[in-house]
C-alpha cells in the first residue's frame, strides 16, 4: 500500500529538500506539501517536483486548529513531518510570541491532531541546536543542558519538552529530532549563509561588468559590500540534503528514538566568508577591529571593502560556539554527512553565480 507522507513547511529549504528526497525513493511514497493559506506562493523551492504525480499542496497554517485537523482527517498521513516555523533567529527577538505559536503551540496542534484522528501516525518535529544556547561543554550530545539564548532557541526547546510529553503519555510514535545548522541553495535569503553567497556572486559579477572596457575606471570602487554582524560564531554546518537521510531514518525505528545530526567540525562566519569568495578566486585583508572591521581587496591599485560590520545585525544575545556529536546516530542507524563544508560552501556560491548570470 502506497504510504502518505504529510509535511509542513514544503516550500522552505528542509521541506522541499525532504520531499525531492522521498519521491526519488523507489517506494511508492506520495508525499503531501502544506503551505499556509495566507502565503503568497512561491514556487521556486519545489518547481522540480510541484507537477510530479505522487505529490499534492495542501493548505493549512499551524497557527489553526481547524485546518490541521482538517488535513490530518482527510488525508490519513503515515507520517507527518514538522518543517514549518518561524526559524529566523535574529528577528524572533522582534516577534517572540508569534515565534511560540508557530514553533511550540503549533506542535501540540499537530499532536493533538495525530492523537485524535491517526495515533499510528509516525511524527517527526525538527529541533535547532539553537536550544543548546550558552554551552558547557563541546561537541554538545542529546544530554547537553537546554540553555537557549533566543526566544527562538526557548520555542525549539518547548517543542521538545511536548513532543516527549505525547509521546509518554499518549504511546505516539512522535521525535524531536536535533538538527545543527544545515544550509544550500534553497536557504532563505535572510539567513546568514545565503546572504554571504550571495553577496559573493552579487560583488564578483559587479567586479567582472566594472572591468570590461566600456564602464569607468572608478566604477568598481563602488561595489557595495555585504553586512554582517559578529565575525567569531562559530557553528556546526551541513548540507541540509544530507539530514533529509538522517530524519528518514528516525522515522523508520521500530521504536521512537531521538538523535542529534551534525558534521561534528565547526566553522565561524569570518570562515564562511573567506571560503565563498575563494570559490570565484578572490582573497581579501581583513583589517581594522570590532566596529570597524572590513574584509578588504586589493585589486589593481584599489581598495575594495567586501564586507563591513553593521552593529544592527548584532543580535542582543548570541551563542558563540555550537559544535555537535552525532556518533550516536552514526554508530547505531548507520547515518553519515555526504557533504563537506568546502562543497557545501562551493555549491551555495556557485549556484548564486549562475542566478546572477541569468539576471545579468
Amino acid at each position: 500500500m502506497k504510504k502518505k507522507i504529510l509535511i509542513t513547511g514544503v516550500l522552505g529549504q528542509d521541506g522541499a529538500n525532504m520531499a525531492e528526497v522521498l519521491l526519488a525513493k523507489p517506494e511508492e511514497l506520495h508525499v503531501y506539501g502544506m503551505m499556509r493559506r495566507s502565503s503568497v506562493p512561491n514556487f521556486k523551492n519545489i518547481k522540480n517536483i510541484k507537477s510530479h504525480p505522487r505529490f499534492s499542496i495542501v493548505n493549512g497554517d499551524l497557527t489553526d486548529e481547524v485546518s490541521i485537523n482538517e488535513i490530518v482527517k482527510r488525508i490519513q498521513p503515515d507520517y507527518f513531518i514538522n518543517f514549518a516555523a518561524n526559524s529566523f533567529v535574529g528577528c524572533s527577538w522582534d516577534m517572540p510570541m508569534q515565534v511560540f505559536d508557530v514553533n511550540a503551540v503549533g506542535v501540540i496542534r499537530c499532536l493533538e491532531s495525530i492523537r485524535k484522528f491517526k495515533p499510528d501516525c509516525r511524527f517527526y518535529s525538527a529541533g535547532s541546536s539553537e536550544e543548546f544556547g550558552d554551552v558547557d561543554f563541546s561537541p554538545q550530545t542529546l544530554d547537553h543542558p537546554l540553555k537557549p539564548r533566543s526566544p527562538y532557541g526557548a520555542s525549539k526547546c518547548a517543542a521538545r519538552h511536548i513532543v516527549k510529553v505525547y509521546r509518554e503519555s499518549y504511546n505516539l510514535f512522535a521525535i524531536h529530532g536535533l538538527l545543527f545548522n544545515h544550509e544550500g541553495t534553497k536557504r532563505g535569503e535572510e539567513f546568514v549563509t545565503r546572504k554571504i553567497s550571495k553577496g559573493v556572486a552579487r560583488i564578483y559579477s559587479e567586479l567582472e561588468k566594472a572591468e570590461s572596457p566600456q564602464f569607468p575606471e572608478e566604477s568598481s570602487t563602488l561595489v557595495a559590500p555585504i553586512e554582517l554582524g559578529y565575525l567569531d560564531s562559530k557553528r556546526d554546518w551541513s548540507d541540509s540534503r544530507d539530514f533529509m537521510d538522517g530524519i528518514w531514518l528516525m522515522l523508520n525505528q521500530d521504536k521512537p528514538k531521538e538523535y542529534l545530526l551534525a558534521s561534528g567540525e565547526s566553522h565561524s562566519i569570518r570562515e564562511f566568508v573567506e571560503r565563498a569568495f575563494g570559490v570565484v578566486g578572490l582573497k581579501g585583508e581583513w583589517e581594522g577591529s570590532g566596529k570597524e572591521e572590513k574584509y578588504t581587496l586589493h585589486r589593481k591599485h584599489k581598495k575594495i571593502t567586501l564586507v563591513k560590520i553593521n552593529p544592527k545585525f548584532y543580535r542582543p544575545a548570541d551563542v558563540n560556539l555550537l559544535l555537535g556529536d552525532s556518533s550516536k546516530i552514526r554508530e547505531e542507524l548507520g547515518w553519515k554527512p555526504k557533504i563537506s563544508f568546502d562543497k557545501l560552501v562551493e555549491s551555495m556560491v556557485t549556484w548564486d553565480l549562475n542566478e546572477a548570470q541569468k539576471e545579468a
